[in-house]
């Protein structure tokens, strides 16, 4: 399970770094850009859940392996793609083989342990799952720049196969759940709803604030979400179970996991961009130069879960959203200094507040729900990750958008005769070293993308502030009296994503 969570968190910043190579290759737009990172976060987001209950209705082993083969056929298309089109739907269908694998991981690994143990179990299984999502950039820049931007997506092939081959040895068979099926109206309001939402915020800044396609965007897939809501919270069997809310843990852990894929993957994103475009890193030195965020979190994770067993998660989690918040903070104001050693404390500390963050809440969510709900709490949990990470997206690349063409629009301004050349730096960035290209122009496009990049910072500093409030005004310190899950029969239906007992997990 740490294995498979692993390989689907990884294709969300692996292929961070190899965006400018993409862009000249492919000649794709900057929204396009986005896109590819956002087409895999909305599919993952709107189909997770989805996931889980075709897991309950065919069994879990089963949807496993098809979600797999799907990653793995879809990655080929993504190497393989000639356009920006074919691309981006290629990272669609990655994203809906991802939302088939995920709902079983959690609840597998939290019903294998007892509720004294869960806290370094899921320390283990969420720090390693972040590690890797953290070593992304670095492993995208060594394959952008040793091999091919292609192989950002064909190293899924030989890692997919090697996992169908331990879930073919490992994972126990399971039984479809008597009675489960499909919540249509659910599905049928979710996706679009999410979907066109994203849409209108992403767009917004080629198609204008104030556009009809824009705001009707926006409008109905937001009333989409509403009905949704309404529809949930009357279905015998939900697609997501929006009761999990009305415990106040719950909702803590919910929040705060949703700020911090909203907050970091702006970082994993534009971070890996700045550093490439204005300071003339590498793709493989882009990489590295989140290391400093990675490594305390190989340290720090496994250590605060059984810090978790002991205290809870209140003061915790609090802390470590106001630590990454601050360290955000930090980044946002040194930016302008153009040199990533002035980034390192920020991002040393930041890995420190992940690894104190991801793992307290991920378990704490499980563990207050009952035992037969925590497949229902593991795929809402993750819908909120991916939809955070997606509206996150979505709204900073907004803000980047509008401050770098601010910025852009003043020079043009004052040096219209200037103008061609910017737009060809700002299409390639990383080849703006041309000695056709004044040094005026570089400094501009440079100053531009640093004001975009550092007000983009400040907007996820304040998410996560915002996160340290809410944890420290919800979560309590909540004992786990249940024990793990039981064998199941047909007259215990497990929970979504769980169907394997104990001694199988």
């Amino acid at each position: 399970m740490t294995l498979s969570l692993s390989m689907i968190l990884i294709d969300q910043t692996v292929v961070s770094v190899a965006l400018p190579t993409i862009q000249r290759e492919l000649h794709v737009t900057e929204t396009g850009l986005q896109w590819i990172v956002n087409a895999y976060l909305l599919a993952i987001a709107a189909f997770v859940a989805v996931g889980g209950r075709i897991g309950d209705m065919y069994g879990n082993d089963r949807v496993f392996k098809l979600g797999a083969s799907v990653f793995v056929l879809s990655s080929v298309a993504c190497g393989l793609a000639g356009s920006e089109s074919i691309l981006l739907v290629a990272r669609a269908v990655e994203g809906l083989g991802a939302a088939l694998m995920i709902p079983a991981t959690g609840a597998i690994v939290l019903n294998a342990f007892a509720p004294q143990e869960r806290g370094q179990a899921m320390g283990i299984y969420a720090g390693v799952s972040m590690i890797f999502l953290a070593l992304g950039p670095l492993v995208g820049g060594v394959l952008t720049q040793d091999v091919s931007w292609r192989a950002v997506f064909w190293i899924n092939v030989p890692i997919g196969a090697v996992m169908l081959v331990v879930a073919h040895i490992t994972v126990p068979h399971s039984e479809p759940l008597e009675g489960a099926r499909i919540d249509w109206p659910g599905l049928l309001t979710v996706v679009p709803g999410l979907t066109l939402a994203v849409l209108g915020l992403m767009q917004s800044q080629t198609w204008g604030w104030g556009s009809a396609k824009t705001i009707g965007c926006l409008a109905v897939g937001l009333l989409l979400l509403v009905v949704f809501a309404l529809i949930e919270l009357r279905q015998e069997q939900p697609l997501i179970q929006l009761r999990l809310f009305r415990n106040h843990n719950f909702s803590g852990d919910a929040f705060v996991l949703f700020c911090v894929e909203f907050a970091l993957i702006g970082l994993t994103v534009f971070g890996a961009v700045w550093v490439q475009s204005v300071l003339g890193f590498s793709p493989i030195q882009a990489g590295l130069t989140l290391l400093p965020l990675t490594l305390p979190l190989l340290f720090v994770a496994p250590l605060i879960g059984r810090v978790y067993d002991r205290v809870g998660p209140r003061f915790i989690v609090t802390i470590g959203c106001a630590l990454v918040g601050a360290a955000l903070f930090w980044s946002a104001a040194v930016l302008d200094k153009v040199s990533y050693g002035w980034l390192v404390p920020g991002y040393l500390a930041m890995g420190v507040g992940i690894g104190m963050v991801m793992s307290p809440t991920n378990t704490d969510a499980l563990n207050t729900a009952p035992p037969k709900d925590r497949g229902e709490a593991s795929g809402v949990i993750q819908t909120l990750r991916q939809v955070g990470g997606s509206v996150g997206l979505a709204i900073m690349g907004t803000i980047v958008a509008s401050v770098q063409q601010d910025h852009v629009n003043s020079f043009i301004a004052a040096n219209p005769a200037d103008a061609t050349q910017v737009e060809q730096v700002l299409k390639a960035p990383t080849a703006a070293t041309s000695a056709n290209t004044s040094p005026g122009v570089l400094n501009a496009v440079h100053d531009a993308v640093t004001a975009a990049t550092s007000t983009s910072y400040w907007v996820a500093g304040a998410v996560l502030m915002g996160a340290a409030l809410a944890a420290f005004a919800l979560l309590r310190h909540i004992q786990a009296s249940d024990a793990p899950a039981p064998v199941h029969s047909a007259s215990m239906p497990a929970p979504r994503g769980a169907h394997a007992s104990v001694s199988q997990a």
